[in-house]
């Protein structure tokens, strides 16, 4: 029999699937439906202190590959969106709050509220491309990372995560940085910054200009951002972006990545994408002599 079950920390997931932050999981109801189709572990839409819209129409354009998007951290607040987990607790399989902020001392504050709602981890959004203040803004200084993966630390006793840019050329000095300071996990990668212009109008199609592309195109680079992160750090690496299948999902484990998520692939492929993925997955597996995801794990390495 082929083992899927998978650890980070605390964090115990029947398979290695994640729903990745921003798709589906704005409400109780989305992250419970996300869970039946086969989801390992959840993470919630990216949370901040207080509600905020978000940027205005049009914030999403489909491209060939995925998607180029630019939403702006649209979320209720960690008073409202609190309610909404604790009446859901407990759940089927471990929820993660995705949570962002400007300084160390609001990420912890956040970290701390929904801890207390019932999230089993919480994953530092450092790596939003198109919001002014967040995300890959104060993401990029391997010290301030530092900084804000410590004051989470101290402030919660759940595992911490922490998602890394693709934007930067210091990826492994700001995985380094989430190790150094206590973290879990690391989350790698976010989107790409990227843009779409209309011809006909001459114009940026996005309201905010530059969004974030994800989906199939942007596989490769994350697939090589897990590869090096893997070759320095010791703590677990989720791997993340343009997974649509259970091909995708081998390249980010035998890279490096403990567990994977999906985003893109749920509106592309459809919510169902998780199962066919963990069948075929395990499908490999048992064809090739994998036991369980830690012998395989790393084998592009070796």
């Amino acid at each position: 029999m082929t083992d899927l079950t998978v650890s980070i920390s605390s964090i115990k997931m029947d398979n290695p699937s994640m729903l990745a932050s921003g798709i589906l999981d704005e409400t109780g109801d989305s992250l419970l439906r996300m869970m039946s189709v086969g989801a390992g572990a959840v993470v919630t839409k990216s949370i901040g202190m207080l509600p905020h819209d978000g940027h205005p129409n049009p914030c999403i354009v489909e491209t060939a590959d995925g998607y180029v998007n630019a939403m702006g951290l649209p979320n209720p607040g960690m008073e409202e969106f609190a309610e909404e987990l604790r009446v859901i607790m407990p759940t089927p399989a471990p929820v993660i709050a995705s949570i962002y902020a400007s300084s160390a001392a609001d990420f912890a504050t956040i970290a701390v509220s929904m801890e207390e709602a019932g999230a089993a981890g919480i994953e530092l959004n450092l790596s939003c491309p198109h919001a002014s203040g967040f995300g890959m803004e104060v993401g990029t200084d391997p010290a301030t990372v530092g900084s804000i993966v410590a004051a989470v630390k101290d402030a919660v006793k759940v595992p911490v995560m922490a998602k890394l840019t693709p934007n930067t050329a210091e990826l492994v000095r700001i995985g380094k940085a989430v190790e150094e300071a206590g973290g879990d996990a690391v989350v790698a990668i976010n989107t790409l910054k990227a843009m779409v212009i209309s011809p006909e109008f001459a114009r940026p199609v996005l309201s905010n200009r530059y969004g974030g592309l994800s989906g199939s195109a942007i596989k490769p680079v994350g697939v090589r951002a897990v590869y090096d992160l893997y070759r320095e750090l010791e703590i677990p690496i989720v791997g993340v972006g343009g997974i649509c299948g259970w091909r995708d999902a081998a390249e980010y484990i035998m890279a490096g990545a403990t567990c994977f998520q999906v985003g893109s692939a749920v509106g592309t492929v459809g919510p169902e994408v998780f199962t066919r993925i963990i069948e075929g997955l395990e499908a490999f597996m048992g064809e090739y002599g994998y036991p369980d995801l830690d012998s395989m794990r790393g084998a592009a390495h070796e």
